[in-house]
């Protein structure tokens, strides 16, 4: 199996599965929830999500997400802070209290101000997480033998992360347009967790390629084929137990962490291509740049 031959194909792929997210997010970016816009959300004891909407439509509810958090409890987002038409929910449905046995366990308001802090810090943290593997991962490929450089690995790494953050968020921008599903700081959550799992599951296939540079006199591109066959196995195995174990959640967990679980599902299994069939293949294209940059010069 030659997977470094075939790495415009590979490319390829990417490139047709995350141009359509990016077309969504530039034609309509993501669909913010209260964490982003400012809000009110309550949530609700012993009540079903039909008879939850029920309320809130009669209090005159619009814009109104009503989900499901796990055994009867319910939660009813609205988008504004210090909704008029929450103040009637609460109302009705204390007043119905001892017909539908429901209580309002807590009420929190998002207003515009937290919510402006929340999308800087999503943002900051990002960032600094992108620049922070970057530094880490030269650092720790420093001692790799030539003929790639310690930054070769951490750039790559990073355009693989990137693949797959750009594909989780294109993916929810497309699900937002069409689908209403909205992104708050639990999705900002998920992006990091698929960051994270990006990077370490890329590092493990690198550090092979490492150890095959020091062990092997043979072309860059051989070692290169070799060092992803070797760890392929592990890398398919490792993300199948955690494809399966978040599978299970999303079917039987709660709505309210249904499109967290859903983000982590896109965000591993994109990981694991990248790590594949991105970030080692990148190093390649890195290397025979450098050779033609070097023969011309």
């Amino acid at each position: 199996m030659n997977i470094i031959r075939h790495r415009k194909l590979w490319f390829g792929i990417s490139i047709i599965l995350i141009v359509p997210g990016v077309i969504s997010l530039i034609l309509w970016g993501l669909k913010p929830g209260i964490d982003f816009t400012g809000g009110t959300e309550l949530e609700i004891e012993s009540i079903t999500q039909t008879k939850a909407q029920e309320i809130t439509t009669a209090a005159g509810g619009q814009n109104v997400t009503v989900t499901t958090s796990g055994g009867n409890n319910v939660l009813i987002r609205f988008k504004s802070p210090n909704d008029e038409t929450a103040k009637k929910t609460i109302e009705q449905i204390n007043a119905d209290a001892a017909q539908i046995s429901a209580k309002v366990i807590s009420v929190d308001n998002v207003g515009p101000a937290v919510s402006r802090d929340i999308t800087k810090n999503a943002l900051i943290a990002i960032s600094l997480a992108s620049i922070a593997i970057v530094v880490y991962i030269a650092f720790a490929f420093r001692n790799a033998p030539p003929p790639v450089s310690p930054w070769s690995f951490g750039i790559c790494a990073i355009i693989a992360m990137l693949h797959d953050t750009l594909f989780v968020i294109g993916v929810f921008s497309l699900l937002g347009h069409f689908r209403g599903v909205e992104v708050d700081s639990l999705f900002v959550t998920a992006v990091l967790t698929v960051i994270g799992f990006s990077v370490h599951d890329t590092i493990v296939v690198f550090d092979r390629i490492r150890e095959n540079l020091r062990r092997y006199n043979k072309p860059f591109e051989q070692i290169v084929n070799q060092s992803i066959i070797e760890t392929f196995t592990r890398s398919i195995n490792t993300s199948l137990t955690v494809v399966i174990t978040l599978l299970a959640l999303y079917l039987f967990g709660g709505a309210s962490i249904k499109h967290f679980i859903l983000a982590l599902l896109i965000g591993i299994i994109s990981g694991t291509y990248s790590s594949i069939f991105n970030a080692s293949p990148l190093l390649v294209v890195w290397n025979n740049y450098k050779h033609k940059k070097t023969a011309k010069t």
